[in-house]
């Protein structure tokens, strides 16, 4: 069934599935698939950028795809070995059959405004509108979700439509048009439509809540993914993240941020630069159980298939754990800014 899916996503998104893809991994750098076009990539594009991966012995590369299905189809037909997914991701591809492991989160906080078009002025004005994500099911449609679970909208009663639009520039430009009523997008974002007459209903950020949006997941039969590359690309993310929380690296930060997200307003990376710090404030990088369980009822939805998903079965918690036992995440902290 697994394979049957592959082939009907690869044809339908024509998306490139070869054969060499695995030839060129065996020799090469680990590549990692990614949906979200953020600051959530931001531990990535950093540690690629300034070498911290290959301090532990890994050179990862990251392969931009148009969404999180066509992202975890990559995935189950051998064109990565890991992806840098939304927890929604990783559920919908387990019920299907697809045997995952996910080892680190990248963020556990969700930095993120409710902005809505000209005429909306409360949350009741939000019933019967349209919210931009990216794909339904992944890590846009999971923050969406997300923001309206903490703000206690229900999504049903408010007869709220789903619009399938593209990633979060696409979205953003989409709203400021008038094409969608509504978005749940990161600050810096959020502010590119408030400068066109867009408005915030609701400042997502200061809602206390765990909410891990990406996380590193490989198939549980892989072969070019083993425990000690789990560790060492874990390693590789907490250094990242320490890199990226360190005042002193606000000029290499920016510029990474810049590079990769086009960003050319200097408001506009500073915001930017804040979500990156603020998405996840300290080192708890390990899959989070009560979190995962938010995800699975939200998933559930449009999936009801996700609620017999083990997640014992698809989130570990032993390569953290490891990292704690050898003293190397103890030692991490200490380098946190106070």
């Amino acid at each position: 069934m697994v394979l049957l899916l592959v082939r009907v996503l690869c044809l339908g998104f024509v998306i490139v599935c070869p054969l060499f893809a695995k030839e060129t991994l065996a020799a090469g750098p680990l590549l990692i698939a990614y949906g979200g076009h953020n600051e959530t990539m931001i531990p990535l594009w950093v540690g690629i950028d300034k070498g911290i991966f290959r301090k532990y012995g890994v050179d990862p590369r990251v392969l931009q795809t148009r969404s999180g299905p066509i992202m975890m189809a990559t995935l189950a037909s051998g064109g990565v070995p890991l992806v840098w997914a939304a927890p929604s991701s990783a559920l919908n591809s387990s019920v299907s059959g697809f045997k995952l492991t996910c080892f680190a989160a990248g963020n556990n906080r969700i930095p993120r405004e409710l902005i809505v078009r000209k005429g909306i002025e409360s949350f009741e004005d939000l019933r019967g509108k349209s919210f931009g994500v990216q794909s339904i099911g992944g890590g846009f449609w999971l923050s969406t979700m997300g923001a309206l679970e903490a703000l206690k909208i229900d999504p049903d009663k408010y007869k709220l439509n789903m619009r399938v639009l593209g990633d979060t520039g696409t979205v953003t430009q989409a709203l400021v048009t008038g094409n969608v009523d509504a978005m749940v997008v990161p600050y810096s974002y959020a502010d590119m439509a408030k400068r066109a007459g867009a408005r915030s209903l609701a400042d997502i950020g200061t809602v206390n809540m765990v909410f891990q949006l990406t996380v590193m997941c490989a198939p549980k039969d892989s072969t070019a993914i083993n425990a000690d590359t789990m560790v060492n690309l874990t390693k590789g993310i907490v250094d990242s993240l320490v890199f990226i929380l360190d005042p002193a690296n606000k000029r290499d930060v920016a510029e990474a941020l810049k590079k990769h997200l086009r960003l050319s307003k200097d408001e506009d990376v500073e915001a930017a630069y804040k979500v990156a710090r603020l998405q996840m404030p300290n080192l708890d990088i390990a899959p989070n159980l009560e979190a995962w369980r938010l995800f699975k009822r939200l998933l559930a939805r449009v999936n009801p298939k996700v609620q017999d998903a083990d997640l014992e079965q698809i989130i570990t918690g032993s390569v953290v754990q490891n990292l704690e036992a050898s003293g190397f995440l103890p030692e991490m902290r200490k380098k946190l800014p106070r």
